[in-house]
């Protein structure tokens, strides 16, 4: 950015004409890129070879829907109307902003038989702090279960070496009895002692309360929780300085949310194995791709879907803590990458309602939907998704028009309706006055027990406007910022 000053008279060179995407898509992408100060003006237009005539290019699709629910019941139908029509799987690639956000199209696409793969990493319930979580679950609901035993048994570590576990494994084998049963009797011996000892005893003990806790009516998400917390995986994951470590507790508490949907820990862990046990097709077959925005770039589908564009998602909350206007300039060229992947049709989403460690919470568009242009864009709702009525085929309209013709009454929509097209009336926020934000009384009563990504689960102990006074379990009394904690 500073070439021409460093060198003046240079004379400078823009690469404009695009030969990949729509004239939509490319002002679309321009008009949201355009509110970076940071950066050397340019604007896209479509080049001669370009195989999309004007008079067939389609606008940017922005929808607004229920839930995230709804959201993936209705790409997961796009993509299946597309395929109908002669395209394929492989066409269509639907760009996430964080890896927990996987999970509901996942699901979606194996109830519904799509194929898929997640490029740039495993599948949701492959990954490794998913399958550690799931396995204590397991455990709790089935003792016997010596492979969930054997997975988290040292996992966070707790002084268990290889000989000590080689050992209850032969035990068990000679025995015929689980690992969970029989190690009880082997901790009565002399044969495993030291760190080992207390390990193995302190597990043993956790296992027995933790069931308990589910015998006695804990609900099952509340028990995952009790379960991260206590046995030291989440404190194990807060500690990690790696940049992996903020996504895989990210992920946890998605597997949480997705646990709400459950009535009870035994349905859950059966709707798992569904999951876990359906094919969607091998490497190198006909499959949509399912990807962050960051692993998107280089790459193009003439068929992209652009999901969770809500506050604090994207752009992403954490972005905005801790880079402030930069990390929102980030966060908007992370959006124009994702608008430019798409060849022929860009669909954006956003919903009004999100599920967060159990209770439903309103949330807005993103800042991002403001700064499209509306004779570029279509506002698309289909009935049955979002509940705004406009028959079979839906209706085609501005931003605004998609607000101000729903019909439901939450907070979500109604801020919704009152902010489509004023992006002047919710300026970013940067840095230097995310810690002086204040609204009035943060709604958080004391006794309230919140979780904050950084400082674990506490309690309130003193509200004063939207600031906290919070006792964490683990890291003591800390003054934090209403904003930066959810409700448990």
């Amino acid at each position: 950015l500073r070439f021409e000053k460093d060198f003046p008279g240079a004379h400078v060179i823009r690469l404009e004409k695009n030969y990949r995407s729509t004239k939509h898509i490319l002002a679309a992408a321009s008009s949201v890129i355009s509110h970076n100060k940071s950066r050397l003006g340019k604007t896209l237009y479509v080049g001669d070879d370009n195989a999309i005539d004007d008079i067939d290019a389609s606008k940017v699709k922005v929808r607004g829907l229920w839930d995230g629910e709804a959201e993936s019941r209705l790409i997961a139908d796009d993509i299946e109307s597309w395929v109908s029509k002669g395209g394929s799987h492989e066409d269509c690639a639907v760009l996430v902003r964080a890896s927990w956000q996987m999970r509901a199209f996942e699901e979606r696409f194996i109830m519904l038989g799509i194929p898929y793969r997640v490029i740039g990493g495993p599948r949701f319930f492959e990954r490794a702090e998913i399958r550690d979580a799931l396995a204590y679950l397991r455990l709790i609901r089935s003792p016997d279960d010596d492979l969930a035993f054997e997975r988290v048994v040292n996992q966070p570590k707790r002084g268990i070496g290889n000989t000590s576990l080689a050992k209850l494994q032969s035990y068990a084998r000679e025995d015929g009895r689980s690992l969970f049963v029989l190690t009880p009797m082997v901790l009565q011996t002399d044969e495993i002692k030291g760190g080992a000892k207390r390990g193995l005893t302190q597990f043993i003990d956790q296992i027995n309360l933790w069931r308990d806790k589910l015998t006695n009516g804990m609900p099952h998400t509340e028990l995952a929780e009790t379960i991260l917390e206590e046995s030291g995986y989440t404190d194990m994951l807060q500690k990690d300085r790696s940049p992996q470590a903020q996504t895989r507790l990210d992920n946890l508490k998605e597997l949480v949310r997705a646990m709400g949907e459950f009535d009870s820990l035994a349905g859950f862990l059966e709707h798992i194995e569904l999951v876990m046990d359906a094919s969607t097709g091998g490497a190198g077959e006909d499959q949509v791709q399912i990807l962050t925005l960051h692993g998107a770039k280089g790459l193009e589908w003439p068929v992209v879907f652009l999901p969770g564009w809500e506050e604090e998602v994207f752009p992403s909350r954490r972005s905005l803590d801790e880079s402030g206007m930069k990390g929102l300039e980030e966060e908007r060229r992370l959006a124009y990458v994702g608008i430019t992947r798409a060849r022929q049709h860009a669909y954006i989403s956003f919903v009004a309602n999100r599920q967060i460690y159990g209770r439903w919470q309103s949330v807005l568009p993103s800042r991002f939907v403001d700064e499209l242009p509306h004779e570029h864009v279509e506002a698309v709702s289909e009935t049955g998704y979002s509940g705004i009525p406009g028959g079979d085929t839906g209706f085609t309209g501005t931003v605004e028009d998609l607000g101000e013709r729903s019909n439901y009454k939450s907070p979500g929509w109604q801020r919704l309706k009152e902010n489509a097209g004023k992006f002047d009336t919710r300026p970013p926020r940067d840095a230097t006055n995310l810690s002086a934000t204040s609204g009035g009384p943060s709604g958080f009563k004391v006794g309230t027990r919140i979780f904050h990504d950084k400082f674990g689960y506490g309690r309130v102990a003193h509200t004063e406007g939207n600031k906290l006074t919070v006792d964490f379990e683990k890291s003591g009394r800390k003054k934090v910022i209403a904003t930066f904690v959810q409700p448990v």
